[in-house]
């Protein structure tokens, strides 16, 4: 049997806003936006440019309860990681864009890091793993 992550819902405010942060200043491609009339959403995937992973479902919060866990999915942890190839070069871009970063880069025993937040203040690391990572697949 094999089996992958395919998607990760991401609770947002507005789909518009979310699109903007995600495609404009992280650089993620726009996979998918397909409207859903019968439930009155719609179906908007995004997905780092030539990533190989997951993908995010941003998924438009319709109940108060919904509303309620924008920008705190994971109660302040770290909530998504985003693998990338020079950290670096996407440290100084996304910063160039806006991103807030909460920590600089630095390394660790599983690779070089950066923490941001996205627009709704979820915590990311932005991450280049090194060969002891055994979360990464090469």
């Amino acid at each position: 049997m094999t089996q992958s992550l395919g998607l990760v819902s991401l609770v947002v405010r507005d789909y518009a806003e979310a699109l903007s942060f995600f495609v404009t200043k992280l650089g993620f491609e726009l996979v998918e936006d397909t409207p859903v009339p019968a439930q009155g959403k719609r179906w908007v995937v995004v997905a780092p440019n030539g990533g190989r992973g997951a993908r995010l479902l941003l998924a438009q919060a319709s109940t108060p309860e919904q509303i309620a866990t924008i920008g705190k999915q994971t109660g302040g942890r770290v909530f998504l990681f985003l693998y990338t190839d020079d950290v670096r070069r996407d440290y100084d871009r996304f910063r160039a864009a806006g991103v807030e970063f909460v920590r600089p880069i630095e390394e660790q025993a599983y690779g070089t890091v950066a923490v941001f937040k996205d627009l709704y203040g979820n915590t990311w690391d932005l991450l280049q793993p090194n060969a002891n990572n055994k979360s990464w697949r090469v």
